[in-house]
């Protein structure tokens, strides 16, 4: 059996506006109806693959699991890191947790970003490395270029690859300039670097034990001091706060020798910038590919997406052109300078905009809320509850708040006044009540809550109980 280990704590900020820190791109259907996540989730299942193995941050692990469950997919161990520390001491946790059980194990480490249309055959490319992989290797799956692309790594082989054959790894070659790329493009020995590594867990640690050892003390004392917490696994902090920040390709492939490269020609892109996404939506014969209510009017090589529900994106005469609308931030830009997105989210960062990370659908344990109207004495929202979902038992210092049900059925507290509401049905929150509301139906809970007060913050809430544990 081969546990995936998905990796799924990035931000993604070359595909701002519609990835941000809180709610990064491997969450978002970004082609097709499935997540990133889900879809990298079903790729690596069947009966050769045991659960995922997931590492994320906090914010996101109750995502994780509902977005499995909704694909319908078992989760497996689900990691908590305490705060990003790059790619080799998530990987290393990883590794150690499996090796508690079976040492042996057969770990596949995938990003969970990534799109690969063909699920089939890039099972088939997993299955050509297993040999390699079970005689001490660490495999890697080398995509074969399509075009002269300087924002990916490379990697030369020893050999030209075939397809079925681990093929060894002469070097790693960092992203190249365009002449460069031009030249390995035509070589044929050169593939995409995608980061997807296939090994056992006694192969990665030994690895880590030559070439990074001073990893192994804070990342093995984070697992084994680990606390489990409604299921998930949360890293020890004080530990992995001491592990140095690297990614793996640094602290253990680049100075491994014992790596062999499974070449892989049936599609994928990491989705690294809306030029990328241009080019997966499948744009007509004059370049052109809309998302949503977009509409394109003698255009060329020009992607227009909007994601916002009665928001017409129009675009007239564009050429070489990326703009993608989201209910509160637009991005206009040439299609060359689709790298360069993450100087909007550094630039919006400077001016304190919470556009830059903060989403407009705040996703938490129980559902989602986005604001509809926000001013200096009230605020509007739209709330959304999941089915048996409930929200903590809670007071507020500097607001009250009025509840509307829209659809479904609500059973609401007020200090000691516990009630169902249904459709078109309200309910009166003053100030300092303690208060909940739940969803005992079978279906999604939509409520319109209107807030009023001095302070309308989120911080603004005193916790008594909650299911979920947040402090």
């Amino acid at each position: 059996m081969i546990t995936p280990v998905l990796l799924c704590g990035g931000s993604g900020t070359r595909l701002w506006p519609l990835s941000r820190k809180s709610y990064p791109k491997q969450f978002v259907p970004l082609v097709g109806d499935e997540t990133l996540f889900q879809a990298s989730a079903k790729r690596l299942s069947g009966p050769d693959y045991a659960p995922p193995l997931v590492l994320t941050a906090s914010d996101f692990r109750f995502i994780v699991t509902e977005q499995l469950q909704d694909a319908g997919l078992d989760p497996g161990a689900v990691l908590i890191e305490p705060e990003g520390r790059n790619t080799a001491p998530a990987i290393l946790a990883a590794a150690l947790h499996l090796a508690t059980t079976d040492p042996a194990a057969l770990m596949l480490i995938a990003p969970s970003d990534h799109v690969v249309p063909d699920a089939a055959a890039f099972r088939a490319a997993v299955a050509a490395g297993v040999p390699a992989a079970q005689a001490g290797q660490i495999v890697t799956f080398g995509i074969t270029p399509t075009h002269a692309e300087t924002a990916y790594g490379y990697l030369e082989l020893s050999a030209p690859p075939k397809d079925g054959h681990a093929t060894p790894l002469t070097r790693f070659v960092e992203k190249p300039d365009a002449a460069t790329a031009n030249v390995m493009v035509k070589a044929d020995n050169f593939l995409w670097n995608a980061g997807l590594f296939l090994c056992s867990a006694q192969t990665m640690l030994k690895a880590a034990r030559t070439h990074c050892p001073d990893l192994m003390e804070p990342v093995g004392a984070a697992v084994t001091q680990a606390k489990t917490d409604l299921g998930f696994l949360r890293l020890d902090p004080a530990a992995w706060g001491r592990a140095r920040d690297v990614s793996i390709d640094y602290a253990v492939m680049e100075q491994a020798k014992n790596l062999s490269v499974v070449p892989f020609g049936a599609g994928w892109s990491d989705l690294g910038g809306w030029d990328a996404v241009w080019r997966e939506a499948g744009p007509d014969a004059r370049g052109v590919a809309t998302t949503g209510p977009a509409t394109a009017i003698d255009c060329d090589d020009t992607l227009l997406r909007s994601e916002a529900d009665g928001l017409e994106v129009v675009g007239i005469g564009l050429k070489n052109i990326m703009a993608v609308a989201m209910p509160d931030a637009v991005l206009v830009a040439d299609m060359s300078r689709a790298q360069d997105v993450k100087l909007a989210v550094a630039a919006l960062k400077d001016k304190n905009a919470k556009q830059a990370t903060a989403f407009p659908k705040d996703h938490r344990p129980w559902g989602w809320f986005e604001t509809l109207v926000l001013a200096d004495r009230f605020q509007v929202k739209r709330i959304v509850v999941h089915p048996g979902a409930a929200l903590s038992l809670q007071s507020h210092h500097h607001r009250s708040e009025h509840w509307i049900v829209v659809e479904g059925t609500a059973r609401v507290t007020v200090d000691e006044d516990v009630k169902l509401l249904g459709e078109n049905q309200s309910v009166y929150i003053p100030l300092g009540a303690v208060h909940r509301m739940e969803n005992p139906g079978k279906v999604p809970m939509v409520l319109i809550e209107v807030q009023t007060g001095s302070y309308l913050g989120e911080d603004d809430i005193i916790r008594y109980e909650d299911i979920y544990a947040r402090e």
